[in-house]
């Protein structure tokens, strides 16, 4: 995204320290960024529908990139995943599985249903920034992503 427009992250993420962690290193990292935090796959889905409080287009900004925790409760990570994919208005928005877990099923599965890329959390906190930074060059600037 070469226009200097932000661009909207999406992160679900159930455990409160982890989202903290996340959002300050984004934050700090991805200059591009406007940032939205939901804690499970049932919240992410009522975001991306627009149901209840989610249908402020300002507040909650529609997201052109969503990082996916895959253990969470209520719906976990590749049950929402499933839903995305399926749904021909949110089966654009690339997703990017976030997951402590380096379980090669758990990779394999993911990418089948159609992830676009899978990403085993940082250990610190310096990794998230440079992660971070990552993101900010590959998903917006090089990439062109769809409205």
């Amino acid at each position: 995204m070469k226009t200097g427009k932000k661009l909207t992250l999406l992160i679900a993420e159930d455990d409160v320290d982890d989202r903290m962690l996340i959002t300050k290193a984004l934050t700090e990292s991805f200059s591009q960024a406007v940032l939205r935090c939901v804690e499970n796959g049932e919240i992410l889905l009522q975001y991306l529908r627009r149901e209840g409080k989610y249908q402020d287009d300002v507040k909650f900004p529609f997201p052109q990139l969503i990082l996916l925790d895959l253990n969470m409760p209520k719906k976990d990570g590749r049950e929402a995943l499933k839903e995305i994919k399926s749904d021909n208005l949110l089966k654009k928005i690339p997703v990017i599985i976030f997951t402590t877990s380096k379980h090669e099923d758990d990779i394999t599965v993911t990418y089948n249903m159609g992830s676009n890329s899978y990403i085993t959390k940082p250990g610190s906190f310096e990794g998230l920034l440079a992660l971070g930074k990552e993101l900010e060059k590959y998903w917006g600037n090089t990439v062109l992503l769809p409205a």
